[in-house]
């Protein structure tokens, strides 16, 4: 081999160990950056979780603290109302007054109990209790329930038929919280047409609930976040169909708490369906699981 040809070989080699030399640098320097994210991403999570359960005490103690004025102010005003107290009989504007006090004493009483689910569903202390009981029977009472409250003769409140012997094993009272919730809202936002509930079976172990409407509708882009908490959708509704935006992230919490999901299809004009999914019988330690698993994803 000729000197020339080393010599160009050496060079040659030369620069590979320098490529390589830099690229070991750069590579150093990657991990580096990598481990300095890691420990800066870790840290961020530690906030977050902190700032989370601060949140959740702070939730929980302020709705506690506030259930008993409130049930106290309630109560005083059906006293008065009741004219307990042997003082003169009221006049019809007096009523109408304590009658706007207690209804807006329900509304905020409400709210509180809305803010402390939220606040056990996030920090993995929401019991589940699942009993045996007919899907027929929760919709029939839910039928009674609200059919005095549709004051619009323009809406038809609808409860389907439920295919007979339908039953669930899970926490009966959670499932009827959703569906009042549901069916409360579309009462809210449907000025005409119909308000249909049913359910059915939704294959070999679950069972699909819907609740759907004519009303106003959601537009895609806003659909993600009614169920967000104290969002709403700005609108003309708002001005009669006031709220803090709570009934639907509630909802959906306690959807996921008994292993299920709760969806909407909607768009502008043509209404609204939520439709919510749970398993007809949710095995007995499934209620711990559901509760960890949903603290453990909001944290």
């Amino acid at each position: 081999m000729h000197e020339v040809d080393v010599e160009r070989l050496r060079e040659a080699v030369a620069a590979r160990e320098a490529e390589l030399d830099r690229l070991r640098t750069e590579l150093a320097e990657t991990n580096r950056g990598v481990l300095a994210l890691y420990a800066e991403l870790e840290t961020q999570a530690d906030e977050l979780r902190r700032a989370s359960e601060l949140k959740t005490r702070f939730l929980s103690n302020v709705s506690h603290e506030l259930r008993t004025p409130i049930a106290s102010v309630i109560n005083l005003a059906q006293l008065l109302l009741d004219e307990a107290f042997g003082a003169n009989r009221l006049d019809d504007e007096q009523k109408r007054q304590l009658g706007y006090i207690q209804r807006a004493g329900t509304t905020l009483h409400e709210m509180v109990n809305s803010l402390l689910d939220l606040a056990r569903i996030e920090a993995g202390r929401m019991q589940v209790m699942p009993s045996e009981f007919g899907v027929a029977e929760l919709l029939s009472t839910m039928r009674g329930m609200f059919r005095p409250l549709v004051k619009n003769k323009d809406v038809t409140l609808v409860f389907d038929e439920v295919p007979p012997g339908m039953t669930m094993f899970t926490d009966e009272g959670k499932v009827a919280q959703i569906l009042r919730n549901l069916v409360g809202n579309a009462l809210k936002f449907t000025d005409h047409g119909e308000i249909r509930v049913s359910a059915v079976r939704d294959g070999e172990s679950d069972v699909r609930f819907t609740v759907t409407d004519s009303g106003i509708g959601i537009p895609a882009e806003h659909q993600e976040r009614i169920f967000q908490e104290f969002e709403q959708v700005a609108g003309p509704h708002q001005a009669r169909a006031k709220g803090v935006g709570l009934g639907l992230p509630l909802s959906r919490g306690l959807a996921q708490l008994l292993g299920g999901s709760l969806t909407l299809e909607s768009s502008p004009g043509r209404g609204s369906t939520f439709t919510l999914r749970l398993p007809a019988r949710i095995p007995a330690n499934a209620a711990d699981d559901a509760a960890t698993a949903h603290a453990t994803a909001n944290a």
